[in-house]
């Protein structure tokens, strides 16, 4: 189990700075661009975008003038910006690397700071992550849809017909 997004597993984290593009803006990090994707003012989105701190953009978002459909589209959103994070950015074939060696342990979003929604806090007298963990359970979809990927190339590879073309 993974349960820190910090020190080696940084990268893990949505503060992790890595350019995002969303909805044709671009953003230094997860966190920058999940904030903005809170409104649908382009000044506010752009406010967000040039926060110098993932923490900056953090606290700006809660002020911002939020979209209707919100709730029911957070965790769609969430999933396309980490999916994007390890596929288009410029570092991606690295961060699928590191996402991948993550493999098998379960991802957990660990806090002490009470998000109970997008990860969990460690209750010491149960032994037990209480949180719906869905930061976690992301990374570890997307993880898996990268493994797969990453099984069907290999299979390529190591089939007869292979070298058929060379």
């Amino acid at each position: 189990m993974i349960a820190s997004f910090q020190g080696t597993h940084h990268f893990l984290s949505n503060f992790y700075l890595v350019d995002v593009d969303y909805e044709g803006m671009k953003y230094p990090s997860v966190e920058h661009a999940y904030q903005a994707a809170k409104t649908v003012d382009l000044l506010q989105r752009e406010i967000i975008a040039s926060a110098r701190t993932a923490g900056a953009a953090k606290r700006l978002g809660r002020r911002v003038i939020m979209r209707p459909n919100w709730d029911r589209v957070k965790i769609h959103i969430m999933t396309q910006l980490v999916m994007y994070k390890f596929s288009a950015s410029v570092p991606a074939p690295t961060l699928v690397g590191m996402l991948l060696s993550t493999h098998p342990h379960r991802l957990i979003e660990g806090n002490t700071w009470g998000d109970r929604f997008w990860g969990a806090v460690y209750n010491h007298a149960t032994e037990i992550w209480e949180g719906q963990n869905h930061l976690g359970i992301i990374l570890m979809d997307v993880r898996e849809k990268f493994f797969q990927l990453d099984q069907e190339f290999l299979s390529t590879l190591s089939s007869p017909d292979a070298d058929e073309d060379y």
